[in-house]
Formats: structure tokens, C-alpha cells, sequence
């Protein structure tokens, strides 16, 4: 039997997440598959050993979305981390984790939508849409609210709509 650390003494998994903008400047976000309530999230996952955050988004959004299919126009300086609620801490990511600390991608979307595809090998939403930038803390589960904040506050020079 695993003896897990008290929340507060975890570490953060690292990760990425990508703000991914279509021609008209609205950003993808898909419903996850495994959360009963309209729980909406842009593209973001784990680092895996030895990989880089720029090299782990273009992966992630390939796992995820079915397609790479973008350029990075901006990054945040700094990583920006959530936790998660504790009533789930222990059984996400085998609760070896407090939350994630994330390098967030700011990418132009070179595709079409027909490229998008997330049934996917191993997928993780159920239906995706475009949405409008600024929104985005609106449509995210509570918990990561504050994150999507920054993630809006740092990235809004860069949209032009």
C-alpha cells in the first residue's frame, strides 16, 4: 500500500497548455470526457523525462486534438501552477501530485477544422468549439479558474481581434 504526502508537501507535475487561436482570434476548448458537468479545457498535458515544454505542446496537442497543425507566437515568461481540490488530489495522477505547474503556448492554428480530430487513440473530450478569448475563465472548472485568468491577462497583448 502507497503512503501518500499530505497535499501541501507534493510536488507539481510539470506540464504545458496551449491556447490555440483560429483565424478569427476564438480559442479551441473541448468538454472533457471524464467530468459529468460541462467542464471545458484547452489542450495541456505532462512533460515527459528529457522533453522539452515547447516539443511536449506540439505532442500533446497532436495526442489530444489529432493534429499540430500551428505556430507559437507567444509563451509565458514564467510557469503558472493550480492545485487541485484536495477531494480528488489522491486519486488524479495516483496522488503523488498537489496540481501542475504549467508553460503555457500562445499558437496561430495553421489547419482547418477538419483536422481536428479528437477521437484520438487515447481520447480525452467528448465535443470541441471555438470561443471567444477573453472567456475562457467563464467555461473552466472553478479550481483552475485563476490560471486561465493569468493565462488571459498574459496573452492579451498578443490577440488582435
Amino acid at each position: 500500500m502507497t503512503v501518500l504526502l499530505p497535499l501541501s508537501q507534493r510536488p507539481y507535475r510539470l506540464g504545458v497548455g496551449i491556447v490555440l487561436l483560429n483565424a478569427q482570434s476564438q480559442v479551441f476548448v473541448a468538454q472533457r470526457i471524464d467530468t459529468p458537468s460541462p467542464a471545458w479545457q484547452m489542450p495541456q498535458g505532462g512533460i515527459d523525462a528529457g522533453e522539452d515544454p515547447r516539443t511536449a505542446a506540439f505532442r500533446e496537442m497532436e495526442e489530444e486534438i489529432g493534429t499540430c497543425a500551428a505556430e507559437i507566437l507567444a509563451e509565458t515568461e514564467d510557469w503558472l501552477t493550480y492545485d487541485i481540490p484536495a477531494e480528488i488530489a489522491d486519486h488524479l495522477w495516483k496522488g503523488r501530485f498537489r496540481g501542475q505547474k504549467q508553460k503555457w503556448f500562445l499558437m496561430r492554428f495553421t489547419g482547418t477544422d477538419a483536422d481536428i480530430n479528437i477521437a484520438t487513440k487515447h481520447p480525452e473530450f467528448t465535443t470541441w468549439r471555438w470561443t471567444d478569448f477573453h472567456s475562457l475563465p467563464d467555461v473552466i472548472v472553478p479550481f483552475k479558474r485563476p490560471l486561465y485568468t493569468a493565462v488571459v491577462d498574459f496573452f492579451s497583448p498578443h490577440i488582435h481581434i
